[in-house]
């Protein structure tokens, strides 16, 4: 257990901190809609970046935006601790989504700041550019880049549905930096934590709020066409149909099964489905369907792909139809560094806070960052599992539980 002089956070100046980047981009419903690289995305952005400086923070900007703020470390050689996360949101997201991960950074740093307590290491809290991909794909575009999963370059000529770029956009908002993606002072990171909402309903429902994050799921998504033919719903007897659509109904729900057959980490999910002529008294002659499959492992991942090509060929050919399969994304599994997790998991049993081992269903920045450094990720409970919405919501004390771990995580890494 830790003794009566370990330090913790302030949580009212971390909720206070939350509460006021919300009202940039705030929402009716009370979310917020500030998507990457927007005025709102520049307000917020400056919000921040101005709460680094009065942290006495040196902040810098790469050359797609990313910003990082560091407070120096007593150790000039010592290669940086990190953590941090995203503030851009969906067009209808919450107050906590890569924002908690932000402000929680920023709280370590204030904390360590109020208590006098130097780190041999330097310590930095980022955000990173278009985590969410609403606007400009791809997704975790930022920490992409860093990690060298995409160029500079590449980023920068990305287009929105207007046709403007990621570069032009980047320097009419004032957040075109110079440094190079990746070119960290002093070497690579030591160490990336990274403190989210779960996003799901896991820890929630266990009563628990701790989530000691071991990875995340790797993903594959295809598009997939089946074909038959239009005919007249009248005169065609049931058995001289090529129904695409009975055909794709049965694809639907092996993609059920094929999931549930990969208990506890496989998912899969048919969340776009297109019926043409999708006429009532037709029968349709085309179905496009979407398949996001998901595991902790590439080998689970590779059964599924294996048996849904199987099974959806012999369901189109029982229903005289055709089918083809097109990958469109493959993220491979990530297994976060047993080190960093296990520093998670020793700074929950520090505080006496219960906690379980979990993994994460969706895509963050630490999964990139986790291919040039060693990273882990903390998770505290969101209400009902909801995020990506205007009504995602999380508990007071779960948000300090989960920034007090961050701090511990991290100053044990630091030293």
């Amino acid at each position: 257990m830790t003794s009566p002089s370990t330090p913790r956070i302030d949580a009212d100046r971390l909720w206070k901190s939350l509460m006021d980047l919300a009202q940039v981009g705030a929402t009716p419903k009370g979310g917020v809609r500030r998507i990457a690289l927007t005025d709102q995305d520049r307000a917020g952005r400056d919000l921040v970046t101005q709460w680094f400086r009065d942290a006495g923070l040196q902040v810098r900007v790469d050359e797609v935006g990313n910003v990082f703020a560091r407070r120096p470390g007593t150790d000039p050689a010592a290669r940086a601790v990190a953590t941090g996360s995203h503030i851009d949101t969906q067009p209808s997201g919450g107050k906590f989504d890569g924002n908690f991960g932000v402000m929680a950074g920023l709280e370590v740093m204030r904390t360590l700041n109020d208590q006098g307590i130097a780190t041999r290491a330097p310590l930095e809290v980022a955000f990173w550019t278009n985590e969410e991909g609403t606007r400009f794909t791809p997704v975790m575009m930022g920490s992409g880049a860093f990690a060298g999963v995409f160029t500079a370059e590449s980023v920068r000529a990305q287009k929105d549905a207007d046709g403007l770029t990621v570069g032009d956009e980047l320097q009419r908002i004032g957040y075109l930096g110079t440094q190079a993606c990746g070119d960290v002072p002093g070497g690579p990171y030591a160490a990336y934590f990274e403190s989210h909402i779960e996003q799901g309903p896991v820890l929630e429902a266990a009563g628990l709020p701790i989530g000691v994050v071991r990875g995340a799921l790797g993903q594959q998504w295809y598009d997939v066409t089946v074909t038959g033919m239009d005919a007249h719903a009248g005169p065609t007897p049931m058995a001289l149909r090529r129904d695409a659509l009975l055909a794709a109904s049965r694809m639907v729900d092996a993609v059920n099964r094929i999931a549930l057959a990969e208990a506890p980490h496989g998912r899969g999910t048919v969340g776009h489905l297109q019926v043409l002529p999708n006429s009532r008294n037709v029968i349709p002659g085309q179905v496009t369907f979407t398949v996001d499959f998901r595991n902790l492992a590439q080998a689970g991942l590779d059964r599924m792909d294996a048996d849904m090509r199987t099974t959806f060929a012999q369901l189109a050919a029982a229903c005289q139809c055709t089918v083809d399969i097109t990958q469109v994304v493959k993220y491979e599994p990530c297994l976060f560094d047993a080190d960093c997790v296990a520093s998670v998991r020793r700074a929950a049993e520090a505080l006496g806070l219960p906690h379980m081992d979990v993994v994460s269903g969706a895509g963050h920045d630490a999964v990139y960052v986790n291919g040039v450094a060693p990273a882990g990720m903390i998770f505290v409970p969101c209400k009902d599992g909801i995020s990506h919405n205007e009504i995602e919501d999380a508990q007071p004390e779960h948000i300090a539980a989960g920034a007090n771990v961050l701090l511990l995580a991290m100053l044990e890494r630091a030293q």
